[in-house]
């Protein structure tokens, strides 16, 4: 079977004519104390697919706000059919309200993007494009070519650049951005991917690294990221070491012992 390489490794290029095109893509935000640009992230996302003609939804999963997120949310959905705003009413953490919002998501394909405007709502329309090319996942680097950083903190990038080189040892990978959440998902990944463990930030390595390892196709594009202008970053680093390299051994063990049980099925094989 042809494919592209990776590495050494081989990763089935989609086969067009056996997936049917996709019907509505679901765009799930976690949110947290985003007042200060919750509406404008949902307001450009918005306006951005629907001039280019993207059936879609906007789930915006409230994670336990204190602020004026929540209210602020049921205002703009009162004039945005297209928005749905939910609460997390069980435990809180970014992981556990991604997958609140992948619970309730209702399209055949998903986008994730962060409550503060860091990622390109024109990027969500080129994803929705490669997924509608036949692949099973689309994902944004912004460390290769025509990919770009704005004001990223230097020792956030130092960290995020050596997290990363790990996971690509580990899993022999040219993808150089796993971390990153801005990434989208056919609904069937979504579904093959479970159960998800992760309740925290490393739910951005979880979703990937199962994805590849269990067989889905995928791209890479390069993408684009701006600093938050408005509130605190949610990601605290001193906690993440341990959840990140957790998940990442446990998928490592996946991939080496599962003797492929999780493995995406090809069509016929039962």
């Amino acid at each position: 079977m042809r494919g592209r390489t990776n590495r050494n490794k081989t990763v089935p290029e989609p086969k067009t004519t056996e997936i049917p095109s996709l019907q509505l893509l679901s765009v799930v935000i976690p949110a947290r104390d985003e007042e200060g640009c919750v509406a404008s992230t949902v307001k450009h996302l918005h306006i951005e697919l629907e001039l280019r003609g993207v059936p879609h939804e906007i789930v915006v999963v409230d994670d336990g706000s204190t602020d004026a997120t929540w209210s602020i949310l049921e205002q703009e959905a009162a004039g945005m059919p297209e928005l749905r705003p939910l609460q997390n009413k069980g435990s809180h953490g970014f992981g556990r309200a991604i997958v609140c919002g992948l619970d309730a998501a209702r399209g055949d394909a998903v986008v994730i993007v962060m409550a503060d405007e860091s990622d390109d709502c024109r990027d969500v329309v080129r994803y929705w494009e490669k997924l509608n090319e036949g692949y099973d996942c689309v994902f944004g680097s912004r460390f290769t070519k025509g990919g770009g950083v704005i004001d990223y903190p230097r020792i956030k990038l130092i960290l995020n650049r050596l997290a990363n080189a790990f996971v690509r040892v580990l899993f022999g990978l040219s993808l150089n951005d796993t971390t990153n959440a801005f990434k989208a998902y056919r609904k069937t990944v979504i579904d093959g991917v479970r159960p998800i463990l992760s309740p925290h930030f490393n739910i951005t390595l979880e979703l990937p690294l199962k994805a590849i390892v269990r067989g889905f196709s995928y791209t890479v594009i390069p993408i684009t990221w701006r600093n938050r202008r408005h509130g605190v970053a949610k990601l605290k680093i001193k906690e993440m070491g341990s959840r990140y390299l957790f998940i990442c051994l446990y998928v490592w063990l996946e991939k080496y012992f599962s003797r492929g049980d999780y493995r995406k099925k090809a069509e016929g094989e039962k």
